[in-house]
């Protein structure tokens, strides 16, 4: 069972934590272990409950260092949800500088043992001429 945090930003931070220190035991106290939760990544099918976790360790035991900056562009909160749209910036040694983000959107439940994410999506970035939207 996910121990949570104390805040839907706590959890956000540890999520990318998590990815960038490969740490798989971090990563299982983001998500919460409701069959719900999902994650779609660009250019892949969505995937729900469990297989979120393999495809969380997957990712973890990769090859290419992950090294993300996120741009917070809007946050929204009701009751026992919180939803973050973002942009996140690949850092890592093999991104292009003038690389475009890619837009993301990360959602939380507060439970009885505090935040935990729900849902990961990203999505590719927009075309070059395209700006990214504003709040």
């Amino acid at each position: 069972m996910s121990d949570g945090f104390e805040t839907p930003q706590a959890a956000e931070d540890a999520y990318y934590d998590a990815l960038e220190s490969r740490d798989a035991t971090l990563m299982a106290r983001v998500w919460d272990d409701s069959p719900d939760i999902a994650c779609v990544l660009p250019m892949q099918p969505i995937v729900h409950g469990l297989q979120v976790r393999g495809l969380m360790r997957e990712l973890l035991h990769g090859d290419i260092p992950i090294d993300i900056r996120v741009t917070h562009i809007h946050w929204v909160a009701f009751g026992d949800v919180a939803i973050h749209y973002l942009q996140e910036h690949d850092n890592g040694p093999q991104a292009p500088p003038d690389a475009p983000g890619i837009f993301a959107t990360n959602v939380f439940r507060r439970g009885d043992a505090g935040w935990t994410m729900i849902l990961h999506q990203n999505s590719p970035p927009p075309p070059p001429d395209e700006p990214p939207p504003h709040p």
